[in-house]
């Protein structure tokens, strides 16, 4: 049975501390330190798990919105234990989170490959772990959102008998989502503000109804969501990224549909096409499916033309802001093969208009909203 089939939903709890977190290790000294260091920083629903024979039984029990793992132990190994949750097929699978003493590179290759989605080697960093453990809570939860359990639509239903209420919740979850991808990205607070009202620009310029421009201003946001689920290191690397840390990389686009998932709505529709596809390419070069031409949707080359210019002209943890006229005329090169030539046509027909938008949000917009405009935006 599946456990969340018969348990009551839990109270409304938008700091994440009564999720229910699972602690293996066979090490008791370690589950007691990780106990005392999760319930100062206020977590108490934690499951403490010493035989890894165990963790399946716990996980049925009550949903699970977390699990730390150890790699090395008795009976049965981290791995072991990640392909029985690998097994279940199950979409809302807790995230898992493995702090192990093996350092290895292929113990952290494994791991991640094995579905974990973070690896600490131990001995860890309290500051870095509590860290972690509040932003893979920040995505299961919301998670858990979109994924419209049965109770927690209810409530809502009861609550906000009205759909226009309904409406504006969803968005409040989707904004949030935006801006929990903007903070892991070290990205300045306007630069969603930016592209979004970029795309929503060149989609009324098409012609767009004005229904779908707006749905494209609340969902243009979320192209990035899955970055929540790249690993500090390799997300805030300041140098190159070495092959197999592009790889992973680049699964933010699947995990970003991941996270969308689970709500027929237009507006998540849309979230998950532009997750999905706005890293192809005109010419069949940009990942994650090589899609070409006209085979990409709309709404994903309007994104990555808006995301990839305002993305050059602003500062990033690995380069500098490039001047406008540099990033016009990479822009002007990639025509035909990273931009649809057509659209990138219709962009420098309203170069004016975007520094407008770039004026109006200007790159020191800080990511606690006190950008003049950002208050009241995404109502535009």
């Amino acid at each position: 049975m599946n456990p969340r089939d018969d348990t009551p939903a839990p109270p409304y709890d938008p700091e994440g501390k009564s999720a229910r977190i699972l602690v293996v290790d066979d090490e008791r000294a370690n589950l007691i330190l990780m106990d005392r260091l999760l319930r100062t920083e206020g977590y108490h629903n934690l499951v403490l798990i010493q035989d890894p024979r165990e963790v399946m039984a716990a996980y049925r029990k009550a949903p699970t919105d977390l699990i730390l793992l150890d790699i090395k132990m008795p009976h049965m190994s981290g791995f072991e234990v990640m392909e029985q949750f690998a097994a279940l097929n199950d979409p809302l699978v807790p995230p898992i989170l493995v702090l192990t003493a093996q350092h290895s590179r292929d113990y952290m290759l494994r791991a991640l490959n094995g579905g974990a989605r973070d690896f600490i080697g131990k001995p860890f960093d309290r500051a870095e772990v509590l860290a972690r453990v509040r932003n893979m809570l920040d995505v299961q939860l919301a998670h858990r959102m979109t994924h419209g359990q049965k109770d927690m639509l209810e409530q809502l239903v009861h609550e906000r008998t009205e759909a226009e209420e309904i409406r504006r919740t969803r968005l409040q979850v989707v904004q949030r989502l935006g801006r929990a991808a903007e903070y892991r990205d070290n990205e300045t607070g306007c630069h969603i503000l930016r592209m979004s009202h970029i795309a929503v620009l060149l989609a009324r310029h098409l012609g767009w109804s004005r229904g779908t421009c707006e749905r494209l201003l609340h969902a243009s946001p979320m192209h990035d969501v899955g970055k929540i689920g790249i690993p500090d290191r390799i997300l805030l690397k300041p140098g190159r990224l070495t092959p197999d840390e592009w790889e992973i990389m680049k699964t933010h686009t699947t995990i970003g549909v991941d996270i969308l998932s689970g709500d027929d709505s237009d507006l998540l529709h849309m979230a998950r096409e532009i997750a999905l596809t706005h890293h192809e390419r005109w010419d069949g070069s940009g990942y994650p499916n090589g899609l070409s031409g006209e085979g990409i949707p709309m709404v994903g080359r309007i994104c990555a033309l808006a995301d990839v210019f305002d993305a050059l002209t602003s500062w990033r943890p690995y380069k500098p802001a490039w001047p406008v006229e540099d990033a016009l005329d990479l822009i002007r090169e990639g025509a035909g093969s990273h931009f649809d030539p057509r659209l990138t046509e219709l962009f420098f027909s309203l170069v004016p208009e975007i520094l407008a938008i770039r004026d109006r949000f200007p790159e020191e917009c800080s990511k606690d909203g006190d950008c003049p405009e950002a208050a009241d935006a995404q109502g535009d």
